[in-house]
């Protein structure tokens, strides 16, 4: 998997692409959470690229909403599809995080 943050003042969107697998969602993790620590604390996270999520990068982003909420932030997916989009309907996570 291939990440990018872009970060505008508290906000930061972050480019997925590909697949997650265990060691890819540790590193988005540690990335994240580092960039929540300096303040930014309003992700929007781009699924639309991201054809493949295992149950840690699912338990990644449950991490980071965990997080933003604490921190009085959000975490917001945006076009995903597919394969992502179907675990995270069938997870029912799509009631935890905000999709678009």
């Amino acid at each position: 998997m291939k990440h990018s943050i872009q970060v505008s003042g508290n906000q930061a969107t972050i480019f997925l692409n590909d697949k997650i697998y265990v060691g890819d969602a540790s590193l988005l993790r540690d990335d994240l959470l580092e960039i929540i620590d300096q303040g930014i604390t309003d992700l929007r996270m781009d699924l639309s690229r991201l054809t493949y999520i295992d149950s840690s990068g699912l338990g990644t982003l449950v991490t980071i909403n965990k997080r933003t909420k604490e921190k009085n932030g959000r975490l917001v997916l945006m076009g995903a599809q597919g394969m992502p989009f179907d675990l995270i309907k069938r997870t029912r996570l799509d009631n935890v995080f905000t999709v678009e």
